[in-house]
């Protein structure tokens, strides 16, 4: 994940929420979130055109939505949150386009990424995928929070509303799937 520069998250709130200057701290929010939230989508739905179509949504949904916007947590989890809903909601249309169940694997996405142009991950980084992808949603949302971008948990869990001690399980469970699957997959 690419260096985020500092910002006045309260400054920016104003600055979103006044009319007048709404549009060019709309782009400030883009430009200093964008690229995190279009990895965390990515690392979900593995395709490059899905996460773009997926991050443009993100921001869509915030922009229509900033009236809604508390300041009860830090603009870059709600817009995390934002991403994770929008991920959850694209992926059960793939599942129902698919017909693979809510609790199946989404193996199915393997093929999305082969197609991608822009995957350019050698054989043992598909592997890693392949493992990733026979986690469970959350347990997968978990690992890649926690794996790739070095989330803390507290901050996990105002993003995904749940403790820190199941994410925390959820987590060790995951590596240990994950350890497992290429183990059997002698890599």
């Amino acid at each position: 994940m690419s260096y985020v520069p500092p910002i006045d998250e309260k400054q920016l709130v104003k600055d979103l929420q006044n009319p007048r200057t709404a549009k060019e701290g709309f782009d400030s929010l883009m430009r200093t979130y964008g690229e995190q939230i279009y990895w965390q989508i990515r690392k979900m739905v593995l395709n490059h055109d899905d996460a773009n179509d997926l991050l443009q949504n993100c921001f869509l949904k915030a922009w229509n939505n900033l009236h809604n916007f508390r300041g009860d947590a830090k603009l870059s989890t709600w817009l995390y949150k934002i991403a994770v809903n929008e991920t959850i909601n694209f992926l059960n249309k793939e599942r129902n386009r698919n017909n693979v169940s809510a609790d199946g694997d989404d193996s199915f996405l393997l093929n999305s990424l082969e197609a991608d142009e822009y995957f350019n991950g050698d054989d043992v980084q598909k592997k890693l995928q392949e493992a990733i992808l026979t986690l469970p949603e959350k347990q997968r949302l978990v690992f890649n929070m926690r794996y790739y971008d070095e989330m803390k948990y507290e901050d996990m869990s105002e993003v995904l509303g749940t403790s820190v001690g199941a994410l925390k399980a959820s987590y060790h469970h995951a590596v240990k799937k994950v350890t497992q699957y290429l183990e059997k997959e002698e890599i």
